[in-house]
């Protein structure tokens, strides 16, 4: 077993090695990446990225960026594309192979019943002189000159590379399309990013009791109405006009006070000028304005008129943070 001293030692060197191997992806950003990167802008198919081993691993996840950011995309492990997955290519979609080495069995099957069918083949390789980059129409060059394995042998700075370099076409595509917030948004409907981009405030009060008293309801009106709403907050009307808002910290601390509880108002224990969104903001927003000013509720309104309330408490449940 390594001292504690000697493994962040080999960690740190992995990081540096890794770093270093992708810097030097610059230099093969050539015309051939361009044509690539033009070529899938072009298409009307789909793109079919294939790969085995490690570099099948990579081409999922390659895929999985081109999906979510708008070009349609499809892994085909390559053993199973010669074992009849091949039925699932149409005639316009566009092949990326992606191996270290370029001389894989499988890969020496595979290129050339790709070529039958007529599909324009992309090779991201990592040998510029294999039977891959020789066959391919295009090649994306993912050479590195070691693994961070220290026997040169694990795929490591390798693996990496040809991410980096999906990344980099996923980007450009990206930037070509024009693909823009709401167009991510559409494309991750679920888990904390989408919500940020699409909930909206309306989306989460719409749930919530809309807690209300009037400007000179007693003492006794305002607690219950706190109380039964269970957002420990009302808003004050006064003829239907928001005047402000009163909260379970304000009963608290009026009745601190040395006053007659049966003479007072919700006008005197309001906040006037309460802070306020429309129900069309998004959640993200109100949030920040919550975080701002150090408050819990908003008030929530509609064409300029009270319409509910927002706590801190929904937006922590649906996961957006």
């Amino acid at each position: 077993m390594k001292t504690f001293e000697e493994i962040k030692s080999i960690a740190s060197d992995t990081i540096i090695d890794e770093a270093t191997a992708i810097k030097k992806l610059k230099d093969h950003i050539d015309d051939d990446f361009a044509k690539c990167v033009e070529l899938i802008f072009n298409s009307s198919g789909r793109v079919i990225i294939s790969g085995i081993g490690k570099s099948a691993n990579i081409a999922t996840k390659i895929v999985a960026t081109l999906n979510s950011t708008g070009t349609p995309s499809i892994f085909m492990h390559a053993a199973d594309a010669i074992h009849g997955d091949l039925g699932g290519i149409r005639k316009e979609d566009i092949i990326i192979c992606i191996s270290k080495s370029g001389n894989t069995p499988e890969i020496k099957v595979l290129v050339p019943l790709l070529k039958m069918r007529g599909n324009k083949l992309i090779a991201l390789v990592g040998k510029m002189d294999s039977f891959l980059a020789k066959e391919a129409d295009f090649v994306i060059n993912a050479s590195v000159e070691k693994e961070a394995c220290p026997n040169n042998l694990a795929p490591t700075s390798s693996t990496t590379a040809q991410l980096v370099m999906g990344d980099a076409l996923a980007v450009c595509l990206l930037e070509c399309h024009g693909f823009s917030v709401s167009d991510f948004a559409k494309h991750h409907p679920g888990g904390s990013i989408g919500k940020k981009l699409y909930l909206k405030v309306v989306d989460l009060c719409i749930n919530n009791e809309v807690p209300v008293v009037k400007i000179n309801d007693n003492l006794k009106l305002v607690i219950i109405e706190i109380s039964s709403k269970r957002l420990g907050t009302t808003a004050v009307l006064d003829n239907d006009k928001l005047v402000g808002i009163i909260t379970d910290g304000d009963i608290r601390r009026m009745l601190e006070k040395n006053i007659k509880l049966e003479n007072v108002i919700a006008s005197d224990i309001m906040s006037a000028n309460p802070k306020t969104v429309d129900k069309e903001t998004l959640v993200v927003d109100a949030f920040a304005v919550m975080h701002n000013n150090n408050i819990t509720q908003l008030l929530v309104l509609e064409d300029g008129k009270y319409f509910g309330v927002i706590h801190l408490h929904d937006i922590i449940k649906e996961g957006v943070f």
